[in-house]
């Protein structure tokens, strides 16, 4: 198991809103990581100032890592991979798309990534391996 955690914005907007994972997070081994992915869908959602201090302090207590050049061309292509198989609309393709590049960046980190998202993430470990947990 990775020494390094991301989460999913699915954990973190659930838990900056009702710190219900607080002892869950408290007890897990690792060094938690942001993704950027993830950043930037919590920063698009911000609403209230409290919203704002949460954010930078998370990003001050967790260094961020970002989707490599790599990660991005890879992104292409399994989203590619998917649509043949999985006949999804475009509309579906795109809102995946962050969920692949959070997925390739925790993968290409050797990262543990945890996620509510089910659905979405076992699909894309079905393409590329990934150290999934699902809360």
């Amino acid at each position: 198991m990775s020494d390094l955690i991301i989460f999913d914005a699915s954990v973190l907007v659930d838990q900056l809103r009702t710190d219900c994972h607080r002892r869950r997070i408290e007890t897990l081994n690792g060094l938690i990581r942001n993704s950027s992915v993830v950043m930037a869908e919590l920063w698009r959602g911000v609403v209230t100032p409290a919203d704002r201090v949460a954010l930078v302090a998370l990003a001050r207590n967790h260094p961020t890592i970002t989707p490599t050049q790599k990660n991005w061309l890879e992104s292409g292509k399994m989203l590619g991979e998917i649509r043949a198989d999985c006949g999804l609309t475009a509309d579906k393709l795109r809102d995946l798309h962050f969920d692949v590049l959070i997925a390739l960046t925790a993968r290409s980190n050797d990262a543990r990534l945890i996620t509510f998202n089910r659905a979405d993430f076992e699909m894309i470990d079905s393409y590329r391996k990934l150290q999934l947990e699902i809360w």
